[in-house]
C-alpha cells in the first residue's frame, strides 16, 4: 500500500487557520511555516521505505498482468498464479505487513501531535477520511465510465468483467485502511495504557479467527481477520513510533526477527498454513503478523543507514513527490495497467503485434520494457490527478472537544462499505453507482462535521485555541 505520512500534504492553508506560531500548518504538513523546514520529529527513513514499498507494489502488480490470446480467445490473468516456486519469493515481495507497520507509526505520530494541539478523535478521523475517500471517488467514477463505454462499443462482457475484477482487487487496502484509521485514537489510548496487553489481545483475536475457520471449514470466517490481522500489525507501528523496539539491543532485535521467521516457517511449510504469503493475504492469517514482526526488526536494524540515504537532497525530493501523491499512485496504477494491456490487445488485433505467452522466455524478456511503460504511463496520470489527494482538508483541522460522533462513525462505515460493494461486484456498473453514492454520502457527513468544528472553533476566544 500507499503512504499515509505522519504530516499531511496540504498545498495551501487559509490565513485564518494559521494560528500563532504556525501550529496548525506544522500539524498538517510537518513544515514549520516560520522557518520553512521540516519538523524535527519527522523520520525520513519511514518516508523512504514507504515510497520504496509503494514502487514494489506497482511493479509486482505490473508483473502479475498476464495478457495473451489463446485457443479460447483473449486471456487476462494473474501470471504469477502459475509461476512454479513463487512461494519462497513471496516471503520477500509480500510487503503489506511492513506497509501497515509504517502506517501505524505515521498514524501514532499524527494523532498524538493533533491531540497535543487540542484536536478531538473526530478531527483526526475526518482528516483521514478526506485523504482516503476523495481520490477513491475520482478513480471509481472514471473506471465505471470507462467500463460503460466499453459495453456500449461492444467489448465482450466477459472481458469487461475480467478487467473490472482486476482493477477492483487492490481496493481491499482502502477499505481496511479506512477502518484501521478510524480506530487509531482508541487503539493509541489502549497502547499508551497497556502496550503489551493491547497487542496481545489483537493477536489472540487474529489467531482465534484462524482456529475457528480451520475447525469449522468455513473459509469465509477468515475475512474477519481483515480487521484483526491488520490492526495487530498497525499496533506494531505504535511500538516503533515510541521507540520501544530500539530500546532493545541489535542482537535482541535480530533474535526476535529470526524467531518470527522460524515460527512462520514451522506454521507454513510443515504446518497448516500455505507457504505462499500471497495466499495468506486472502484471507489474512497470523502468518502476516509474524512476517510483519520480522520486517519490523529488519527495519529497525537498518534504520540509521536508511535515514542517511533518505536525507540526501535528490532522494528526499523524490520521496516527497511520491509521498504527497501516494494514495493517487496506489488507486490509479491498476487502471493504468489494464488500459495498457487493452492497448496491447488492440495492437495484436489490428497490426498483429505478437503477444508472448505469460511466463514464457519471450514474455520475461519483455518485462523490463513493460515495467518502464507502466511507470511512464502512471507518472502523467498521477501528475494530473494528484491534486485531489490534497484538496479541501484545511478547514477540517480545527480544534474540537467531542469524541467520535454518529456522523463520523456513519461516514467510516459508508466509506469502508463502498469498497466492499466494489469488491463484491467487481466494478459492475450498478455496484459502482452504489459505491459512488456511499462515498458521496460519507464525504458529505464529514464536510458537515468539519463545518460544525469550524463554527465551534470560531466561538472560542483565540487564547483558548
Amino acid at each position: 500500500m500507499p503512504r499515509e505520512p505522519p504530516y499531511f500534504y496540504a498545498p495551501s492553508v487559509p490565513r485564518r487557520f494559521r494560528s500563532a506560531g504556525g501550529n496548525i500548518m506544522t500539524t498538517l504538513t510537518g513544515i514549520d511555516s516560520r522557518r520553512g523546514t521540516t519538523a524535527k520529529t519527522r523520520d525520513r527513513s519511514v518516508d523512504l521505505v514507504r515510497a520504496i514499498l509503494l514502487i514494489v507494489v506497482v511493479g509486482l502488480h505490473s508483473i502479475m498482468a498476464g495478457v495473451g490470446v489463446g485457443a479460447g480467445g483473449i486471456v487476462m490473468e494473474n501470471a504469477l498464479d502459475n509461476l512454479p516456486g513463487f512461494a519462497p519469493v513471496s516471503w520477500f515481495v509480500q510487503v503489506m505487513p511492513l506497509f501497515f507497520v509504517l502506517g501505524g507509526f505515521s498514524s501514532f505520530t499524527q494523532w498524538t501531535r493533533m491531540r497535543e494541539r487540542g484536536h478531538s478523535p473526530a478531527d483526526y478521523v475526518v482528516t483521514r477520511l478526506h485523504r482516503l475517500l476523495l481520490p477513491a471517488v475520482a478513480v471509481i467514477g472514471t473506471v465505471a465510465a470507462a467500463l460503460l463505454v466499453m459495453t456500449i462499443i461492444g467489448v465482450p462482457a466477459d472481458l469487461i468483467a475480467t478487467a473490472g475484477f482486476r482493477i477492483s482487487q487492490p481496493l481491499w487496502f482502502l477499505g481496511v485502511y479506512v477502518l484501521c484509521s478510524a480506530l487509531v485514537p482508541l487503539l493509541v489510548g489502549a497502547h499508551e495504557r497497556r502496550p503489551v496487553l493491547s497487542l496481545a489481545l489483537l493477536g489472540t483475536a487474529a489467531l482465534s479467527v484462524d482456529m475457528l475457520r480451520a475447525s469449522t471449514g468455513i473459509s469465509g470466517l477468515g475475512f474477519v481477520n481483515l480487521v484483526f490481522v491488520w490492526l495487530t500489525v498497525q499496533q506494531l507501528g505504535f511500538w516503533l513510533a515510541e521507540g520501544r523496539c530500539e530500546r532493545w539491543g541489535v542482537r535482541t532485535r535480530v533474535a526476535v526477527g529470526v524467531a518470527a521467521l522460524l515460527a512462520l516457517f514451522l506454521l507454513s511449510v510443515p504446518g497448516p498454513y500455505s507457504p505462499d504469503m500471497y495466499e495468506n493475504l486472502n484471507p489474512p492469517t497470523i502468518c502476516l503478523i509474524l512476517l510483519g514482526i520480522a520486517q519490523l526488526m529488519l527495519f529497525t536494524v537498518l534504520r540509521a543507514r536508511l535515514r542517511e540515504v533518505a536525507e540526501r537532497p535528490r532522494i528526499a525530493g523524490l520521496v516527497n513527490a511520491v509521498g504527497a501523491r501516494s494514495m493517487t499512485i496506489y488507486l490509479w496504477h491498476m487502471p493504468v495497467i489494464i488500459a495498457l494491456a487493452a492497448g496491447l490487445l488492440f495492437l495484436n488485433a489490428t497490426v498483429a503485434v505478437p503477444l508472448p505467452d505469460p511466463l514464457s522466455a519471450g514474455w520475461w524478456l519483455t518485462r523490463p520494457f513493460w515495467l518502464v511503460a507502466v511507470g511512464l504511463a502512471v507518472i502523467p496520470v498521477v501528475a494530473r490527478l494528484g491534486w485531489i489527494e490534497g484538496a479541501k482538508r484545511a478547514e477540517l483541522f480545527l480544534s474540537g472537544t467531542r469524541m467520535l460522533t454518529p456522523r463520523v462513525i456513519a461516514a467510516v462505515l459508508l466509506g469502508a462499505g463502498a469498497v466492499l460493494v466494489i469488491l463484491v461486484t467487481g466494478f459492475a456498473l450498478g455496484g459502482a453507482i452504489i459505491a459512488l453514492g456511499m462515498l458521496a454520502a460519507a464525504l458529505r457527513l464529514v464536510a458537515v462535521t468539519g463545518a460544525r468544528s469550524t463554527a465551534r472553533s470560531a466561538a472560542v476566544p483565540a487564547h483558548h485555541q
